[in-house]
């Protein structure tokens, strides 16, 4: 019997190819200037096969995440599959040294909500991930660090996922806002007490001024409410404890001021703001993408808090949402009681880490379960400069 033949790419030898294989390739571009030359090919292929949660995964985000986080051009790592020359598969991938390992991990970090890879549906969906597994592996990779992966990610369909044990589980509560908005505020889907208690809010609010509510564009005023939000945020987390090294990095601010500021609207930004007497006291920064709304951050004026800004908040993002045309408003995971309280389902969400090497087998078993703990306990303790410098490649 003849062997199936094999085909040579840069990153060495393949698995054997098989009929529907012949005529398509998969290879891994490295650098921003593939990055930034794949966006006509990229934008096409998440316009035919993008979910709403890989919003995350859109070319415009990730390049102004690239601008603000990624220190070094040539860690870029594009696992991009084509068939008959059309783009039909792309992991957008960050390479590290972590421990003597080649580590890749998905683009996006910390600021990305959710993790994925674009890929074309089709009953060859499957293969065409076994086949970006296997670049990598070729490419000599150890470990692949996946955060943050919906249960109806794309990458939920790999045969390889399904067989890791999840390194963390999460939630991710969703709000239908069909059930949730009433031209008046909050629906019936909440109980009397809670409309009632809505209405008081508001009353309370009144009293200190005049109360508005307002939707901006992306542009400079988005900029700068992107900003303060930030600011505000920062503000009530220090009141409350610990501010998140995520939060108080100056990156993080700088970064969703960037695509607030974006006018192209292929990043999605949307702000929904409450005022009083013309100044924000609440400010609400979600992103849309093909029906859906997803809440990034939520920030609100301190000396506000007593009167409950937070709730109105809330359902003025609801609104807002709804009125540009959102059916489902995210709640993003992790889950918890307040979140649970406007929420109509959840959506599981895993964090895997992945060998692909017998070094990435040996980390997975005896290193990072006893690392892990260890150094995310260090690493709240450690200014955000410090974090990033032990956090780089090597």
């Amino acid at each position: 019997m003849l062997a199936r033949p094999m085909h040579r790419n840069p990153e060495g030898w393949s698995a054997p190819e098989s009929r529907a294989d012949r005529g398509s390739s998969v290879e891994i571009l490295t650098g921003r200037d593939a990055f930034l030359a794949l966006k006509p090919e990229w934008d096409a292929l998440f316009a035919r096969a993008g979910q709403p949660h890989q919003l995350f995964q859109r070319h415009a985000f990730l390049r102004h995440w690239c601008d603000h986080y990624l220190t070094h051009g040539d860690r870029i790592c594009l696992v991009v599959g084509r068939e008959a020359g059309r783009l039909v598969m792309l992991w957008p991938l960050e390479r590290r040294r972590r421990l003597g390992l080649e580590v890749v991990r998905l683009m996006g970090a910390p600021v990305a909500q959710y993790g994925d890879v674009l890929v074309e549906d089709g009953p060859r969906r499957e293969r065409w991930l076994e086949r970006g597994w296997g670049a990598l592996r070729r490419r000599g990779v150890d470990l692949v660090d996946l955060r943050l992966v919906r249960a109806d990610a794309a990458l939920g369909h790999c045969g390889l996922l399904a067989l890791a044990a999840p390194v963390r589980r999460q939630e991710a509560p969703f709000a239908d806002l069909a059930l949730r908005v009433a031209p008046d505020g909050p629906s019936v889907a909440y109980s009397a007490r809670d409309r009632s208690g809505y209405r008081r809010r508001l009353r309370r609010l009144a009293a200190r001024g005049d109360i508005t509510f307002s939707s901006v564009a992306p542009g400079p005023e988005a900029r700068a409410l992107a900003e303060q939000a930030i600011a505000m945020r920062c503000a009530s987390l220090g009141q409350n404890g610990t501010v998140p090294a995520v939060v108080s990095d100056q990156r993080f601010g700088r970064f969703l001021a960037a695509l607030a500021a974006d006018r192209s609207s292929e990043t999605g930004l949307r702000i929904s703001v409450v005022g009083c007497n013309g100044s924000p006291i609440g400010i609400d920064l979600s992103f849309d993408c093909n029906g859906r709304s997803f809440r990034h951050v939520a920030a609100c004026s301190a000396g506000f808090e007593r009167e409950g800004v937070g709730r109105v908040l809330l359902h003025h993002a609801f609104a807002s949402a709804r009125a540009r045309g959102s059916t489902v408003f995210d709640l993003l995971a992790p889950s918890d009681a307040s979140k649970r309280e406007h929420a109509d389902g959840a959506v599981p969400v895993h964090d895997f880490t992945v060998p692909l090497s017998w070094r990435g087998q040996l980390a997975c078993d005896f290193a990072l379960p006893h690392l892990r703990p260890t150094l995310k306990a260090v690493a709240k303790r450690l200014p955000p400069g410090w974090v990033r410098r032990f956090a780089g490649p090597a």
